[in-house]
């Protein structure tokens, strides 16, 4: 039995209206399935602070479900109410992505993007794996600038192209609370993407089509690993990028090196 959508926070059904429509019936039910797992969190949530702001709770499901390719899931939203996007890793207080020295300043306080930067540059054959400093990034820097017309000079025109590749950019949890532990948060949610599995799931079905691939960062996106569901996914999982082994990830370079990333799309 459902929960009716009459029992969940207005504050929240409302946010649905911003993702694309091919969303709309899934997200609802995916807010119905986490209030029949735990039926008093979203009403708490729903009057508690919480990041992403703006009303952004729903910002990655902008991607239309037909052009889904990839689920690539992190851990939770940035820290900070200006980073956080609603759109894993994409953090949004980072504009330029280059800088005279290297990359810049705002790119190398995000941690996890700093690090999935270093990990295109190596699988594409820019960086040396073992030697991604800021010395030897200062000369790609300087041709990715001179470059402006081939080559992605910010955040935005990164995202754009993971979007354009079919990347759904999620968090396991949508949201961060400074006095709730991530994990709590996470565990709360997953009822939520066990939903949004099974919608992708049955619209690959009907077009006689394989699951988009699951692509599991850190430990708790790798928790979603355990689901039923996910079997029927295909996926590649990794450390967290805020971790510098994932720099020299081999499956993540194979992942992501023949999708010229930084490369501007036409």
């Amino acid at each position: 039995m459902t929960t009716p959508s009459n029992a969940l926070p207005p504050v929240l059904l409302d946010l649905i209206q911003s993702a694309d429509p091919s969303w709309h019936a899934a997200l609802r039910a995916g807010l119905e399935a986490i209030a029949k797992a735990d039926p008093a969190y979203l009403a708490v949530l729903a009057q508690d602070n919480y990041l992403p702001t703006e009303g952004r709770l729903f910002a990655a499901f902008k991607q239309a479900m037909d052009k889904v390719r990839y689920v690539l899931v992190g851990e939770g939203p940035y820290p900070r109410a200006a980073s956080a996007t609603g759109v894993c890793f994409m953090d949004g207080a980072v504009g330029s992505l280059w800088s005279d020295k290297g990359l810049s300043k705002q790119v190398n306080r995000a941690t996890s993007l700093r690090n999935f930067m270093k990990m295109l540059l190596v699988a594409d054959g820019s960086l040396q794996a073992g030697n991604t400093s800021g010395d030897a990034l200062a000369g790609i820097s300087a041709r990715a600038q001179a470059d402006a017309q081939g080559t992605v000079q910010t955040l935005a025109d990164l995202q754009a192209n993971l979007e354009a590749q079919g990347f759904l950019l999620l968090n396991a949890s949508l949201v961060f609370r400074e006095h709730v532990a991530p994990v709590k948060d996470a565990r709360a949610w997953k009822p939520f993407f066990e939903t949004v599995l099974r919608a992708l799931a049955e619209h690959a079905a009907a077009r006689g089509a394989t699951p988009p691939m699951l692509v599991l960062w850190g430990k708790i996106a790798e928790q979603l690993d355990s689901l039923p569901l996910a079997r029927a996914f295909p996926r590649a999982v990794a450390e967290h990028p805020y971790n510098l082994s994932f720099i020299e990830h081999g499956g993540m370079q194979q992942l992501f090196g023949g999708m010229r990333l930084l490369t501007k799309q036409a």
